[in-house]
């Protein structure tokens, strides 16, 4: 074990698949980028391990251990050093990355280099190796996991500090982050599996943290659960894949799949169909994300670790790690695409009327996912990507700044009020004037995640939705037009909904109550910095990626940024070829003939247009929804939740999300527990008794013989005498 982490950290033997093309990038340590969070875990999981012990023993001799309170009136050690080691594993890691970043950034890459360490499995024609894959796809997950996963750290250490459970909760964050590490670096789809189970297993444990809390435990529960069921058909998909190819690795299974894979046939739909149901399980796209809204049970830097940058992102890493696949699947492409609009529209509507703000962010998170898949699902897999990294950023943000006004609540409402109510924004109002720069930030996100230039979420966002108009070709032209309509229809009420969401916490009369309203503050400097950085990201981070006519015409042509489309060129080696099966697929349709294309998409899609009307018409709607709730929002009279008259009607039916939740309950949940519960109560039962019973016969049978197993020879030989008298005498006639 210990040979192969020194090999993990040095770097294994490269896998040359175009020697030339890999001669100018040389890996820095990528086996140690993996390696530090897992060391990390390690040693903040013997420092929580050493808590639990201290704690136990104090609880033996009747006095109560405070590891707040140690000797010296210090911090105790096991709540000192995760403060150091959690964060620290981090920068350490995304300083590899950016290392590595920085020399495939300067290198003619069009292979992705894999390192191979030792082989794991090899039985039969089956042989799969731990290797790592560093391509342009994994660096952006590495920089994004790394990078925004540092400042969640950094920010956890001034939320959790209190809480007497925090090695334990740095030893799961490290953890989780190792797992999605290998995740999004393994080279074959098992290694992505151990990655993709392993996120699983940590999102358990983060969610249900504060297991005494049955609603927690049980929150955890059912994301474990949910997910089990969308990992039944990525393991299909990976036996299928086997069938096909022989392999599992990345590279062999796009080099080969043209060849090996019929266009439109059978066994690529099942392939893709099969593997949606697991990206839609962790993803939590339709029908598989129930799990998500209850998960915002775990502590709120968990939710934007988890839920806004890392694991619910790992549905469209795989459909664009495997875009070749789903390109030559049209009847897959097209059901990722209408999963992601229906989930987009269909959680923003419950976003539209829910009162708790980690709810809102959650239900928003599942319809920007919904966005990011509907753009891979079109075929602009590198519009999805980019979506998925600029929304890790004023996702984050969002999350940790209500992580900061739930600190400041919590705060406030410490002696008087439920854990509930400090999260309910009808006992909020007013909070800018007690925290100015928290406000700041969050309308900063709220903005970017509007869609309004010049923010981060304008440029990716609305470039999915323009590429949904420009798919509009094609045997599936009227569904891209539907799908085109109903992710505009959900970008006007995510403006909204956001812009509720900061109207009823920040602006207007302040329903805290009047003593709590003292202990009303900012955030220290541990939270404040890492939310002023994710804001940056939130205004900047989309410049990397602006079209040609949106650059020329808003930002002065060449001279303003030089940056124009880099995200499209830089994936460009990892989707070149889905976009060239698609484009293929539709002129040999004739579904081009006549238009100016390019890979596929309508230069002027449909209902769209151009590029560049379709900018000023999105910010354009996107600025008077979020102007027009502004306003209409000075004259809610919104009164605290105590006070709060019932919903009814509509209003019921989204806050009750639908009643999904009930249904499920009803047709999936209760007749399973009434089939387990017959089934123990009579089959189980019945067996018990079946087995006691010969069991029973069984000792009695023994216990007769026992009686005559005495030992003594005068009683054998009075048996044997006995014994021959009595077949002389039914022998004697």
């Amino acid at each position: 074990m210990a040979s192969a982490v020194v090999l993990l950290a040095q770097g294994g033997q490269e896998v040359v698949e175009g020697s030339a093309a890999h001669a100018s990038f040389d890996p820095l340590l990528p086996g140690l980028i993996v390696l530090l969070p897992l060391i990390g875990f390690l040693v903040n999981g013997a420092l929580a391990l050493s808590h639990a012990k201290k704690s136990a023993d104090a609880v033996r001799v009747g006095e109560e251990y405070d590891p707040h309170t140690g000797s010296g009136g210090g911090r105790d050690l096991t709540h000192t050093l995760p403060s150091w080691i959690g964060p620290g594993v981090m920068l350490g890691a995304f300083i590899l990355v950016l290392a590595n970043f920085a020399r495939m950034f300067g290198a003619d890459l069009h292979d992705p280099v894999v390192l191979e360490y030792w082989t794991w499995m090899a039985t039969g024609t089956l042989e799969v190796s731990v290797s790592l894959q560093l391509d342009p796809l994994s660096m952006i997950m590495m920089l994004v996991i790394t990078g925004v996963g540092f400042l969640i750290h950094v920010f956890s250490v001034g939320y959790m500090k209190d809480d007497v459970g925090y090695p334990r909760y740095f030893a799961y964050l490290n953890l989780f982050v190792f797992f999605m590490l290998v995740l999004v670096m393994g080279a074959n789809l098992p290694l992505l599996f151990v990655g993709w189970e392993g996120v699983g297993l940590c999102s358990y444990l983060l969610i249900g943290f504060w297991f005494g809390d049955r609603e927690k435990s049980d929150a955890g529960k059912k994301a474990f659960i949910v997910n089990r069921i969308g990992d039944f058909g990525f393991l299909i998909a990976m036996f299928l894949l086997f069938t096909v190819f022989g392999t599992l690795d990345f590279v062999a299974i796009n080099a080969g799949a043209e060849a090996s894979l019929v266009y439109g046939g059978a066994m690529v739909t099942a392939i893709t169909l099969f593997m949606l149901l697991g990206a839609s399980g962790k993803s939590a796209q339709i029908p598989l994300y129930v799990w998500l809204p209850d998960a915002m049970a775990g502590p709120t830097p968990v939710s934007a670790l988890i839920h806004a940058a890392t694991m619910v992102t790992a549905g469209v890493y795989l459909v664009a790690r495997t875009s070749v696949l789903f390109a030559l699947s049209p009847v897959g492409s097209v059901t990722v695409a209408g999963i992601g609009a229906a989930t987009a529209l269909f959680a923003a509507t419950i976003a539209l009327v829910q009162t708790d703000i980690k709810k809102v962010l959650a239900y928003s998170t599942v319809s920007q996912l919904g966005y990011m898949f509907l753009g891979v699902g079109v075929g602009a897999y590198a519009a999805g990507v980019f979506h998925l990294m600029t929304h890790a950023f004023f996702k984050a943000l969002l999350f940790l700044g209500s992580g900061a006004v739930i600190h400041s609540m919590h705060h406030a409402y410490h002696a008087t009020h439920s854990h509930e109510d400090a999260q309910d924004m009808r006992n909020m109002g007013g909070l800018r004037r007690y925290m100015p720069w928290t406000a700041l930030f969050m309308w900063i996100a709220t903005l970017a995640i509007a869609g309004i230039w010049p923010f981060a979420g304008f440029f990716s966002k609305d470039e999915i939705i323009w590429y949904a108009g420009a798919s509009a070709v094609g045997p599936f032209a009227p569904l891209y037009t539907v799908f085109w309509v109903v992710a505009l229809a959900a970008a006007m009420l995510t403006a909204f909904y956001m812009t509720r969401m900061m109207v009823m916490t920040f602006h207007g009369a302040n329903r805290t109550g009047e003593e709590e309203r003292g202990h009303l503050h900012e955030a220290p400097l541990t939270m404040t910095v890492p939310l002023s950085i994710l804001a940056f990201l939130s205004i900047f981070g989309g410049w990397i990626n602006v079209p040609e006519k949106i650059r020329t015409s808003f930002l002065g042509g060449g001279g303003a940024l030089p940056m124009s489309e880099w995200l499209h060129d830089w994936l460009d080696p990892v989707v070149h070829a889905a976009v060239v099966v698609r484009e293929e697929a539709l002129v040999a349709a004739g579904a081009l003939a006549g238009q100016e294309h390019h890979y596929g998409f309508l230069e002027h899609a449909p209902v769209g247009g151009g590029e560049l009307t379709w900018a000023l018409i999105s910010t354009l709607l996107a600025a008077a929804v979020v102007a027009g709730t502004f306003i209409l929002g000075a004259r809610w009279a919104i009164r605290p939740a105590k006070e709060s008259a019932p919903l009814a009607g509509v209003k019921k039916l989204l806050y009750d999300k639908w009643y999904v939740d009930e249904f499920y309950d009803a047709v999936v949940v209760k007749p399973i527990l009434g089939t387990s519960r017959f089934l123990w109560r009579w089959i189980d039962r019945g067996i018990d008794f079946v087995v006691g019973g010969v069991g029973g016969v069984t000792k009695g049978v023994g216990w007769v013989g026992s009686l005559v197993q005495t030992g003594s020879v005068n009683v054998y030989a009075f048996v044997l005498t006995a014994g021959v008298l009595v077949i002389l005498w039914f022998t004697r006639f």
